[in-house]
């Protein structure tokens, strides 16, 4: 899997951005709390149900996004790897199931910019495994789910 992602292309990229009204390190601290995490995090309409979450280089979090969908009751298991923790700057992981050899599991990579008035854009960009896979998950929503996630941690970090 690690081969997959020595090279960035734009063609298996997603990049989501938002702009908070909050500085990277409170930003930041939403991402590296996990009963915070578990709050904010997720497309609208669904709820987290985490199973562990160990959140610093080496460690997982482990969670399931549950909700109606499609009409009906589902649960979607999900597993981060976080591979680099930078403080306040940057959070590097791989994203998919808990399954060992998920064929879909990529790369994200987080990134926190002070904007100097107070304010940090937040920058997620995500690296899929081919540009088919890409295409696929823009099909069934990952871009408008990823903005209400974002959306989510702003709504968090107002409250």
């Amino acid at each position: 899997m690690e081969k997959l992602f020595e090279t960035w292309s734009l063609d298996r990229e997603i990049v989501l951005v938002k702009l908070l009204n909050h500085p990277r390190e409170k930003v930041f601290a939403a991402w590296m709390d996990p009963k915070a995490l578990a709050q904010w995090y997720g497309p609208a309409g669904l709820a987290i149900e985490s199973h562990a979450a160990d959140i610093r280089e080496g460690g997982v979090w482990h969670f399931d996004m549950v909700g109606v969908f499609e009409g009906k009751q589902q649960r979607f298991p999900n597993l981060m790897r976080f591979l680099e923790i930078v403080p306040n700057e940057r959070i590097v992981m791989d994203y998919g199931t808990p399954a060992s050899e998920d064929p879909d599991r990529f790369r994200v990579t987080v990134t926190f910019d002070e904007q100097g008035d107070g304010k940090t854009v937040l920058t997620m960009r995500q690296l899929h495994p081919s540009a088919k896979r890409r295409q696929e998950v823009i099909g069934f929503g990952a871009v408008e789910y990823g903005l209400q996630t974002l959306d989510g941690l702003a709504a968090w970090l107002d409250r």
